[in-house]
């Protein structure tokens, strides 16, 4: 295949300052969990975006010294001499398939922990570190502070052209970086000379900018990270205001602007809540300001959208976290004329909440990130072993990837779905409010197996343990799924609850029944599911308490950055929200912190908590399995 010639501007070359990145697409900076107690992980996986095509490859937020250390959520370091070995290893392993690599050179400020060094953590003014959590406090930098500061960012700088990497990060964006800190005035009520006026608060920005740009002597290019506008913050910089004011006071000094939003909620927006290229109408001006390039980021999937970004002069170069995640090998595929091969992010945060969780990232698209040196996975190529005939029966997410997996190392496979449509959970939960991209993971791995000669899909078949028997396949997968359970047992009670009216279930919902009436939902998942209830139901016209034992709403997603948005629309949606409440008897409550008990009037109660597998046809081939002469490593049965 051929590519189309509409999107050869995409793989123009673009010259940084002194360097050229060899076409538009580009790995920004973002966490992969791995840090520097990992880096064989860590230089891994941008290995793999590199080998797919990416022209330039960035590492993460890079630790410059000690007194920036992220203790838990470990970062990158370059603390010293002997961490330039290991960023040797990692520019080279990306520079091997001739792609740029570029360093971010950060120092936390006061979102530093430094529980590992026992440095006190600094700020341009003393205070709380910005993480509400922890119980540290920051000092004030004076001016002798300031002067190490910038010449332990100017050491990391020298450290890392000798590690080879081709692009300096001047790091001032997120709301996680010293520098962003002395611009805000939140954060910054210096009287000095680094404080004050809108100049005054951006001159240690500046001086570290020249001080970049001096160690990379017109060798290596210098970028600058710098988040325009902090949309979810009503005291936070405006686009249009001071983050304007900043780029036009330094448009040509970096060699390249790498621009977003701030914080991490805003910048990493679910699909459920945002578009794609959610960011340009922010960061659009940057390019009527700077004759520099200018790279930006949107959860760009969609090869037209991006050649329109840049045709249109919005940005010089497609920017990707999340995308270059869920396919490292998005632009190989685009340049080779294999779009419909593409595995878009579907902007579930999936990658999001492993990183807040402090291990290293997962997708919900590629389940191969994260493991491509630990277990040598590879998003494109499966060892292949001598043909054999596999049956995997359900054609959920589980069930799809395993046929594809299957299919590339050339195995025969038959998938047997027991519904008229495939898909499983994913087809269900696609047509929830904001769910529509989810359907990407099963139309990514439904279209591969399609054209596959030796894949066979048959539907509204479901099979009995004779039929599987009789099927005679060399290996035997069960990817029957899940059902969620109605008896009452969630994340905080093992036991059943008897709630005295009739219990309804998302299955139900997701079944197409429909309700009224006052409905209890009752959240023990603590996930996105509940609060979709919630928004299905009200519209549906019911009116709906949404009730939760633990003491905030659907509390994983403030891993997956949505949490705020989803309580804003749960409050639009005019919800009753009772947090800290667990289900005593009946429709009795027990407020946690009070003791009281409080009676919510109810003709259901849709109960979400866990969920049961759909084990039986695999509970009763096992007994056969067992006592066949055919178990052996050549031959098996598995549950998925």
């Amino acid at each position: 295949m051929t590519r189309d010639p509409r999107y050869d501007i995409l793989f123009e070359p673009v010259k940084i300052g002194p360097v050229t990145a060899p076409n538009r697409f580009y790995a920004v900076p973002h966490a992969t969990g791995h840090g520097w107690a990992q880096p064989h992980g860590s230089t891994a996986l941008r290995a793999m975006k590199a080998e797919g095509g990416w022209g330039v490859v960035a590492m993460q937020m890079t630790e410059i010294a000690p007194d920036t250390d992220m203790a838990n959520h470990q970062m990158d370091r370059i603390w010293d001499d002997g961490d330039v070995a290991m960023h040797t290893a990692q520019a080279e392993a990306i520079q091997r398939h001739g792609a740029l690599a570029a360093i971010e050179l950060a120092h936390g400020g006061m979102r530093a922990r430094n529980f590992l060094t026992g440095v006190a953590p600094v700020g341009p003014t003393a205070g709380r570190i910005l993480r509400p959590d922890v119980p540290v406090h920051a000092r004030a930098m004076d001016l002798t502070d300031i002067r190490a500061f910038r010449n332990a960012h100017k050491s990391a700088a020298k450290r890392a052209v000798e590690a080879g990497y081709d692009i300096l990060y001047v790091y001032a964006a997120h709301d996680l970086s010293l520098l962003n800190h002395f611009l805000m005035p939140r954060n910054n009520q210096r009287s000095d000379h680094y404080g004050g006026s809108m100049d005054n608060r951006m001159r240690l920005l500046r001086e570290v900018l020249e001080d970049t740009l001096e160690v990379a002597a017109g060798r290596k290019a210098v970028a600058l990270r710098f988040s325009v506008a902090e949309p979810d913050k009503t005291d936070g910089l405006r686009h249009d205001e001071e983050g304007r004011a900043v780029v036009e006071a330094l448009a040509e000094l970096p060699d390249l602007w790498d621009v977003n939003l701030s914080g991490w909620p805003a910048d990493s927006q679910t699909s459920r809540f945002s578009d794609e290229g959610f960011q340009l109408p922010f960061t659009d001006f940057v390019k009527t300001v700077t004759t520099k390039p200018v790279v930006g980021v949107g959860r760009f999937t969609s090869p037209d959208m991006m050649v329109s970004t840049v045709r249109k002069g919005r940005l010089d170069l497609i920017g990707a976290a999340r995308p270059s995640i869920a396919d490292p090998f998005l632009p190989a595929k685009i340049r080779d004329g294999r779009i419909d091969e593409i595995r878009e992010c579907i902007g579930c945060n999936h990658c999001v909440s492993m990183d807040a969780y402090l291990v290293p990232i997962r997708c919900t698209q590629n389940p191969t990130t994260g493991e491509e040196w630990r277990r040598n996975w590879h998003p494109e190529f499966v060892k292949s072993n001598a043909a054999r005939s596999h049956l995997i029966v359900g054609s959920g997410p589980a069930g799809l990837e395993c046929a594809m997996t299957l299919l590339k190392a050339g195995q025969q496979v038959t998938i047997a779905e027991a519904r008229d449509v495939a898909g499983g959970r994913v087809t269900q939960e696609a047509a929830l409010p904001g769910l529509s991209a989810c359907a990407r993971v099963r139309d990514h791995r439904l279209e591969r197996i399609a054209r596959d000669a030796n894949a066979e899909l048959f539907l509204s078949s479901p099979l009995t343990p004779a039929d599987v028997r009789e099927f005679d396949a060399d290996e035997v997968v069960i990817a029957t799924g899940a059902t969620w359970r109605g008896d009452g047992r969630g994340a905080t009670s093992t036991a059943a609850r008897d709630f005295g009216v009739p219990v309804i279930t998302p299955d139900d919902a997701m079944e197409g029944r429909e309700f009224d009436g006052r409905i209890i939902v009752f959240d023990d998942d603590h996930h996105y599911m509940a609060s979709l209830m919630v928004e299905v139901l009200v519209r549906q016209g019911a009116k709906v308490t949404y009730v939760t034992p633990l003491n905030m709403v659907a509390s994983w997603t403030d891993m997956t950055l949505e949490q705020d948005r989803i309580i804003a629309r749960m409050n639009a949606l005019g919800a009753s929200i009772h947090v800290n409440t667990d289900h005593v008897e009946g429709l009795g409550f027990r407020n946690q912190i009070d003791g009281s008990v409080l009676e919510i009037a109810a003709d259901c109660v849709m109960m979400i908590g866990s969920r049961t597998s759909n084990d039986k046809l695999y509970q009763d081939l096992i007994p056969r399995v067992i006592q066949s002469d055919r178990l052996s490593p050549s031959c098996g049965l598995r549950w998925m």
